[in-house]
């Protein structure tokens, strides 16, 4: 596919440290555990498994340590995930591990858990760097690593960008113990500051989640420059709902024997998620939309994600849904930082029952109220269908994704529906229902597109897609040289 070619990361990538010496400890295994010491060629043992957890399996068998088992409970996790049953007990043994599951599936525990079991018998120095690819998400995992650390007094760091760099230095200066991280800004740190590199010395874990993203989307040169602060024996961990070519190469190219689960094959969306279709001419897709909108309660929805394809999409929508007095909030990567934080809270604590964003909120957020997710504009790549409809129907619960389908998008659907191995239904309306309101949509559309204009936003996009032409022209230019370089050390 297209999206997984666009960038062929270089095959001497250093995914995976060499290991020095082989770790030994010894916690209950997991399946198939014996395979890699019955072959020790074998560079890459992979297990496919999506049966659930048996019920007579709990937390203390996969060799957690008490506090960890206690605090499991306490959140209501009763026994593990199928994810969480085959990888723990992998980490805690010291392998490099991937793990590919279902968005919901719990892969955020699966090793939070392990990672903070090792670090409450040795909890000096930064014991693990988090990478991951959205701002939003590295604010969600440090929440969830803060509450299964609960009883460590955790110290735990958030870098990302938008956010003050002299206080990001301070703060990483003190060494906390666990640092979740956006690619970008980490990298800058480590290359202005030369009191930075060694911070990340003696950590024991680097963590890639949503890791198909972070290897797809140009983060190679950010990439090396934190690999070159790591010790090299490290343990690298890799977790994602869906797989991709690069990452499959650099799984094979290992020097160690990693570990890989996955629950399918291919892509997979949960069978508790109900996904529907509704074909409907371009130019009324804002009328369906308020109509929607409009029967949450009736569809029984207590929030919805409402996925765009643009940052200026987003900030229309969420000022015609303004204008048309529905609460809700526009999240986007034209937006400060302050001002996506604050739109992701009103969101997540139930100020606002609707989120109008981008793609920056398809990969990882857990929001158990989303009941409805709709995709107004339908994604380039059916893995990004995946991500966007995953964040319904999380853990177990029921959920509706519903496409709006346009004459220009039935090639799309049908790529996502080929891949996914099952057909969408339809999403039944009366027309002249929805119809009924298509003057009131209109006007309120035409009053957001002048708020638009009054506020600045082309020019500020305008300068926003400068900016971004310039730092690709600057990281080619340093590719460019590093490969040359390189080249010159292998002569």
């Amino acid at each position: 596919m297209e999206y997984e070619e666009q960038v062929l990361v270089d095959q001497n990538f250093p995914l995976f440290s060499r290991k020095t010496k082989p770790t030994t400890r010894n916690p209950v295994p997991a399946p198939a555990a014996v395979a890699a010491a019955e072959n020790p060629k074998q560079q890459l043992l992979k297990e496919t498994n999506s049966s659930p957890t048996p019920n007579h399996i709990t937390f203390s068998d996969l060799g957690l340590a008490e506090w960890a088992v206690q605090t499991c409970k306490e959140l209501g996790m009763k026994k593990p995930t199928p994810v969480q049953h085959h990888c723990i007990p992998r980490i805690l043994s010291g392998q490099d591990v991937l793990g590919l599951a279902q968005t919901g599936s719990g892969k955020t525990a699966a090793f939070a858990l392990p990672i903070l079991h090792r670090l409450a018998e040795d909890p000096y120095g930064v014991s693990c760097l988090v990478i991951t690819p959205t701002r939003e998400l590295a604010f969600q995992l440090a929440e969830q690593f803060r509450a299964l650390g609960s009883c460590l007094n955790l110290r735990c760091a958030v870098v990302v960008g938008g956010m003050d760099m002299i206080t990001q230095t301070k703060t990483l200066m003190q060494r906390p113990h666990v640092v979740i991280a956006t690619p970008g800004r980490i990298k800058v740190l480590i290359e202005q500051n030369p009191d930075i590199p060694p911070v990340f010395s003696r950590t024991k874990f680097l963590v890639l989640d949503e890791a198909d993203r972070v290897l797809d989307v140009g983060f190679e040169e950010e990439l090396r420059a934190i690999f070159q602060c790591l010790p090299n024996n490290r343990q690298t961990l890799l977790f994602s709902a869906t797989m991709t070519s690069n990452l499959q190469t650099l799984l094979e190219l290992s020097a160690n024997k990693a570990y890989f689960y996955e629950a399918y094959e291919g892509f997979k969306t949960v069978e508790s998620l109900k996904q529907q279709y509704i074909f409907i001419p371009k130019n009324v897709k804002d009328v369906y939309l308020q109509y929607i909108l409009s029967k949450l309660e009736d569809l029984g929805v207590r929030s919805a994600i409402i996925f765009v394809s643009t940052c200026r999409c987003c900030q229309l929508l969420g000022l015609l849904l303004e204008e048309l007095e529905m609460d809700a909030a526009a999240l986007h990567s034209y937006k400060s930082q302050s001002l996506r934080l604050s739109a992701l809270h009103k969101f997540k604590s139930g100020q606002v029952p609707i989120l109008v964003a981008t793609d920056v909120a398809s990969r990882g957020l857990d929001i158990p109220t989303v009941d409805l997710v709709i995709n107004y504009d339908i994604p380039r790549y059916p893995q990004d269908y995946v991500h966007r409809v995953g964040r319904t129907a999380r853990a177990g619960r029921g959920g509706l994704a519903v496409s709006f389908i346009t004459q220009n998008d039935v090639d799309l659907i049908h790529e996502i529906e080929a891949v996914l191995g099952k057909q969408l239904e339809k999403f039944e309306c009366k027309e002249n229902e929805v119809l009924a309101d298509i003057t009131k949509v209109y006007k309120a559309r035409r009053v957001a597109s002048m708020k638009m204009m009054d506020d600045g936003f082309e020019e500020k996009a305008e300068s926003r897609k400068a900016q971004k032409v310039k730092m690709q022209h600057e990281r080619k230019g340093r590719n460019k040289k590093q490969k040359r370089e390189r080249g010159a050390k292998d002569v």
